[in-house]
């Protein structure tokens, strides 16, 4: 397939959906059975943070069960950032072609993967988008949606990156264009690392596209955004898009 008649792209490959978890032992069964029931050729890495509340051992459970299932046990809590950056290694290493970022409390339908990956052929990555045209949230108070909106348009701003939902979470990308971000270089922790990884790519010329999609708030369990994650989001964001500004000041 090509993009915009120039560039080819080959096959994605088998796909490796990355899920990490810290306390979701009432959600993890349910997302990884409708993730095998959506895109059954798909596998699915659980990266859990040595949750307290025995998340891990059920984790084992599904592995037992499920060839195409398998676990990453993490010594701590580490952020987000840091569980998806091993399970970026860990499917990588094991060959696979696309990786995809999920969340296990629900809120990234699984249903709606199988769009992602049809788009994903004509594309580098593909965004699971709550603000373009046809895209939606459920569920949640209105200070979490002016948070998120804010956040994105902040983000698409500063940044000067054309994508409309900065900060989400739901993606999938072929193994070459995580190769080509330089992830050993990503420091951000927490919800910032979307917004690291979607600057990336598109500095480094990758094919971005957003897919519609209905973002729905968990039922079950905390959830883990804080006010530290907010404001080590706004800080790094701030210093990328001051720094960007500033080199290209001295470039003329």
């Amino acid at each position: 397939m090509t993009d915009g008649g120039q560039r080819q792209y080959g096959p994605l490959g088998t796909t490796l959906v990355i899920i990490p978890t810290y306390n979701e032992a009432e959600n993890i069964k349910p997302i990884v059975s409708r993730v095998r029931s959506a895109v059954p050729e798909a596998h699915v890495l659980i990266a859990d943070d040595n949750s307290p509340d025995g998340t891990g051992k059920l984790a084992d459970e599904l592995v037992a069960q499920d060839e195409q299932v398998h676990v990453l046990h993490r010594k701590g809590k580490e952020g987000l950032g840091a569980a998806y950056l091993a399970g970026f290694q860990w499917g990588m290493d094991n060959g696979y072609g696309v990786l995809v970022e999920m969340d296990a409390d629900g809120s990234h339908r699984p249903e709606e993967l199988p769009r992602l990956l049809t788009a994903l052929k004509g594309a580098d990555l593909v965004l699971g988008s709550r603000w373009v045209p046809g895209g939606r949230v459920v569920n949640w108070p209105k200070y979490r949606e002016l948070l998120s909106r804010g956040g994105s348009t902040y983000s698409r701003l500063l940044l000067d990156v054309p994508i409309r939902d900065v900060t989400g979470g739901y993606r999938a990308f072929r193994a070459e264009t995580l190769r080509g971000l330089g992830l050993a270089e990503v420091a951000s922790a927490g919800y910032c690392f979307q917004v690291d990884l979607a600057r990336r790519a598109v500095l480094a010329g990758f094919h971005v596209v957003e897919v519609p999609i209905t973002f729905v708030d968990r039922e079950f369990g905390d959830s883990k955004m804080s006010r530290d994650i907010v404001v080590e989001a706004l800080w790094r964001v701030t210093a990328w898009g001051v720094g960007s500004r500033v080199a290209k000041l001295r470039g003329r």
